[in-house]
């Protein structure tokens, strides 16, 4: 079957486009395909720089033939109507439709044959279409306006575009468009200074070949391993150690087309500065990584870049331009921190009253003020020492007034945590500060250290409250003040340091009326999400959720733990069937009597042992499971529902619930009401599914 090759060559791509655009033009060009009846074998993309490319594999050569039936107007109908649907059908008379009976009347049906047409003539079609309607988040408009097409707007100029079809076994035809004047083909360029010539291609596996003959590596992928393993080798053999960048490496594949690797270096004296800013200054700034002292870990004196181009003198033009700019931005960056050393962290703390965090909250120095007094409240249910962590609460935001932290935000609360630690601050108020951001993400770390932790929830529940209280919330997709975050990482410092804190009483401690109901609902979706994404069946959250108590996470999170473990065993699973058997009994019977069966059974109207032992065995449960409970020991709870299993298997064995006797049919419902009401002391079995 045939093939597709199809490349856009155009000037430089932006790197942070390039992943999405080689996915979307699979996306684009497949989905047509398959909306035309051409159903293909496989397809991938491909993207440097220069060039989007895309081969699709196991196209058909042709469409498939149609034949579809269309229902006409009834016989009889009006002429008006007889004549339209002859003329949508295009059949010249009656004659040519058939009759075709139905309850409703005889109606005309008209069989309409529709060949298909060669595949090229669809592409032809469908790609025009893409590339004048390709999703770049940044375009410009370029080519020569015409009345019928007018000028193309592209991410950057476009050049040449192959587009070839045809089997393996066959010379490919050039599928026939143009696109602002710019014609199909099957002629692309090499490297834009190595191999700039002009490179005649046929099909993909041509292509490929041809193109890494003039220099261009056309995978992705392959250019990030080349350049990942060139630069681990490089290090090595000078003694360091590559410090790996999975988000640099992207970004500088996505900068050449033939990775050249290099190492350069800068002035020792440039190591004073902390390692976390010479990696920031070196990798904003020039895309180069950073090496190590394998012995030490601490940053070596050395870079690594890595060229578009083999240059004649081995690199060494190419390596003295980038010292040279590395040594101006680290002289730079030398400079900020010597000069951030000079002022100590509270004294900056004034500057935060002209600072407005929200215009409906207030200012950076009011939140200062609400979470060192939250952080001073919280301090003796996680353990930590109150001066100490009043102290780090009130410094923890003083670097963002800092040169290095302004010059690079993305080492906020770490170079709060060098200051102080240079100003003498103990050892856990400057971790502190550079913990309480964390954790940022599901990958990132959470702070163990008791001061950190209690200033790290003195930050998070502060910016929850505040929007709470102005009613700022998450709505969809849209959370501008990474609430949903927050919230998850109260959570994850809640359960994965063990700490029991009752949020509506946290949420009662914030400056700012708000609606502590709402937001423990919104703390209790997010825990939902979190759960589902350790592994923990959704049901079984919603299950512990039904009987509220939402507000001690970790006690939740202990719940769905046990009540999993429980199911997951035989009397577990049978307890649950026996369970739901006397909720969809009652279900039915309450809904047939308009009543509820609530209220204790008469035990003077039990006729059967299987009653009377049953409900011993509930009193028993209950009384064992609510101790359990009450001590948090929720596995000796599910221990204490198994109990229940053999009474509640017999009951339904031997017992006839809806009995001739009114008075011992209600008495039975009752029982069975107590069978619910007992489980519920661990959760809502209801939720759960079988």
């Amino acid at each position: 079957m045939p093939d597709l090759l199809l490349e856009l060559f155009s000037e430089e791509i932006p790197a942070r486009m390039q992943a999405k655009a080689a996915d979307d033009l699979r996306k684009m060009v497949t989905d047509k395909l398959v909306a035309e009846g051409l159903v293909y074998e496989g397809a991938k993309a491909f993207v440097t720089p220069r060039r989007l490319a895309l081969t699709v594999h196991g196209i058909p050569a042709r469409q498939p033939d149609l034949k579809q039936e269309r229902k006409g107007p009834k016989m009889g109908a009006p002429d008006a109507a007889v004549q339209g649907f002859l003329k949508a059908t295009g059949l010249k008379s009656l004659d040519e439709a058939k009759i075709q009976r139905d309850p409703k009347g005889d109606f005309y049906i008209a069989l309409i044959e529709k060949p298909g047409r060669p595949a090229i003539d669809v592409i032809a079609e469908i790609i025009p279409l893409i590339i004048r309607t390709f999703p770049w988040p940044k375009q410009m408009r370029w080519g020569e306006r015409s009345a019928k097409n007018g000028a193309l707007t592209w991410v950057r100029p476009l050049h040449s575009i192959i587009a070839t079809f045809g089997p393996e076994t066959e010379e490919p035809e050039i599928v026939k468009f143009d696109v602002a004047g710019i014609e199909a083909g099957q002629t692309t360029h090499g490297h834009r200074f190595m191999a700039p010539a002009a490179i005649e291609v046929r099909r993909f596996d041509d292509y490929v070949s041809k193109l890494e003959a003039a220099k261009v590596v056309l995978d992705p992928e392959r250019r990030k391993n080349i350049i990942l393993e060139d630069a681990k080798e490089l290090a090595f053999a000078q003694g360091f150690e590559l410090v790996e960048d999975h988000v640099l490496l992207d970004e500088v594949a996505g900068l050449v087309e033939w990775p050249v690797v290099l190492m350069g270096s800068f002035d020792q004296e440039f190591l004073s500065i902390p390692g976390e800013v010479i990696r920031a200054t070196i990798r904003n700034n020039q895309k180069c990584f950073v090496v190590r002292d394998p012995k030490t870990g601490k940053l070596a004196n050395k870079f690594i870049l890595t060229a578009n181009v083999e240059a004649s003198d081995g690199g060494k033009a190419i390596v003295a331009g980038n010292e040279r700019v590395i040594r101006a931005r680290l002289s730079d960056a030398k400079f900020f921190y010597e000069t951030d050393l000079k002022t100590k962290l509270e004294d900056r703390l004034p500057k935060f009253a002209q600072i407005v965090f929200h215009e409906k909250i207030g200012t950076q120095a009011e939140r200062i003020a609400r979470i060192e007094r939250l952080a001073a409240e919280l301090a003796p249910l996680v353990g930590a020492d109150a001066a100490k962590t009043k102290r780090a609460a009130q410094l923890a935001k003083a670097d963002l007034l800092t040169e290095v932290v302004g010059e690079f935000p993305e080492v906020q609360g770490l170079m709060g945590k060098y200051y102080a630690l240079a100003q003498g601050e103990d050892a856990s108020v400057a971790t502190a500060i550079e913990d309480h951001y964390k954790p940022q993400g599901p990958a990132d770390r959470v702070p163990t250290d008791a001061v950190s932790v209690a200033v790290a929830l003195a930050d998070k529940l502060d910016i929850l409250t505040g929007f709470w209280a102005i009613d700022e919330k998450p709505t969809g997709s849209k959370d501008p003040f990474a609430l949903r975050r927050a919230a998850l990482g109260v959570i994850r410092l809640v359960g994965d340091n063990g700490i029991r804190l009752p949020l509506l009483a946290a949420f009662a401690k914030a400056d700012k009326p708000h609606d502590g109901k709402d937001l423990l609902a919104f703390f209790a979706d997010r825990l939902k999400v979190q759960l589902r994404d350790q592994g923990a069946r959704h049901d079984l959250v919603d299950a512990v959720f039904a009987l509220g108590g939402q507000d001690d996470l970790l006690m939740v999170v202990r719940r769905v733990e046990a009540l999993g473990k429980f199911l997951d065993s035989d009397d577990g699973k049978n307890l649950l069937a026996g369970t739901k058997r006397a909720s969809n009994i009652l279900s039915i019977e309450e809904k047939k009597d308009k009543r509820k069966f609530d209220g204790a059974p008469d035990a003077t109207l039990y006729k059967l042992d299987e009653e009377k032992t049953l409900a011993g065995a509930i009193a028993q449960t209950k009384l064992e499971a609510s101790a359990a409970v009450a001590k948090e020991d929720f596995g000796s709870a599910m221990t204490a529902m198994a109990k229940l299993r053999p009474a509640v298997d017999a009951f339904f064995d031997k017992v006839k619930v809806n009995d001739d006797d009114k008075s011992v049919r209600e008495n039975r419902l009752k029982l069975l009401n107590e069978i619910r009401e007992a489980t519920r002391a661990v959760a809502d079995f209801s939720k759960i599914q079988d």
